[in-house]
């Protein structure tokens, strides 16, 4: 039996494979180590993935991207964690961008790109993700992704830079004070998943010339600080993993087309097309 995690900041997709069956689908809130003590995660899958864990006697293989997984030390968390609750299985832990390569590039060459809750970008050659100097986190990095989109809304709004009537339409949704979101993203747990949260305002104002132009605003800033820095990114396909792509796909092909940007998949989230990469990749052994 084979299971298979996809973890950003916000959710955890998990699917498990029986020999001749079909995957059973399961998840849990996101697992990630720089968020999360060991303690944690083993806390939150106890608690909310019991169906799951009551198969951990039957669990051989383990196979987890996450974000917030891309050192050692980070995958030592999630693999102890898992170790407590699945002792049988053999365990391999990777970055969220591992798995989104193999979900979108398979053994081709590409950009792959992650716009969720966050954003980053990696190389993958084929076989393996080339680090960059992305993939700074909410605070310093993030361009494009559900966080700058949400932290963009409740900045304007704070500031009263919002069009009044979209300034309304915020206040009557959320009905937010400066003292509870300064709480929220300083002194709670999970600033970034909650800022995300407000990215979903777009489904209202999208259309509006100010909810438009903040999309492109956004997807550029990817687009510039991300693809653009790799110097032959005209000669790959980029991929897209994540809410926010999928979202705004139709924004995302336009700035694209006038830029020399190859667009390849853009899939909401890659936990099918991984297990299925790591299924062939199994046969293939």
């Amino acid at each position: 039996m084979i299971l298979v995690a996809d973890s950003g900041s916000t959710k955890t997709d998990w699917l498990l494979k029986q020999p001749r069956q079909e995957a059973t689908a399961f998840r849990t809130p996101g697992l990630n180590p720089y968020f999360l003590t060991e303690k944690e995660i083993v806390k939150i899958l106890q608690d909310q993935a019991t169906d799951m864990v009551a198969h951990s006697a039957d669990v051989k293989e383990i196979y987890f991207f996450g974000a917030g997984c891309s050192s050692p030390d980070r995958h030592e968390i999630v693999s102890n964690a898992l170790s407590q609750l699945f002792p049988k299985a053999y365990i391999s832990v990777d970055s969220d961008l591992l798995g989104s390569a193999y979900a979108t590039c398979g053994h081709e060459k590409g950009l792959c790109c992650v716009l969720g809750t966050g954003s980053n970008i990696s190389f993958f050659d084929g076989e393996e993700i080339h680090s960059g100097k992305h993939g700074l986190g909410f605070i310093l990095g993030d361009e494009g992704s559900g966080t700058w989109f949400g932290k963009a809304l409740i900045t304007d709004f704070l500031y009263g830079l919002m069009p009044e009537d979209i300034h309304t339409l915020f206040n009557n949704t959320y009905q937010l004070t400066k003292e509870e979101v300064i709480q929220n993203v300083y002194q709670k747990p999970s600033p970034n998943s909650y800022l995300a949260s407000f990215a979903r305002f777009f489904n209202v104002i999208r259309k509006t010339e100010y909810g438009s132009s903040l999309i492109k605003k956004g997807l550029q800033e990817f687009i510039d600080t991300n693809i653009k820095s790799y110097p032959e990114y005209h000669t790959y396909k980029s991929h897209f993993v994540g809410s926010i792509a999928f979202v705004f796909a139709e924004e995302l092909n336009a700035l694209a087309a006038t830029q020399d940007i190859h667009i390849g998949k853009i899939i909401k989230q890659p936990i099918n097309d991984l297990l299925a990469f790591i299924l062939s990749r199994e046969e293939g052994k």
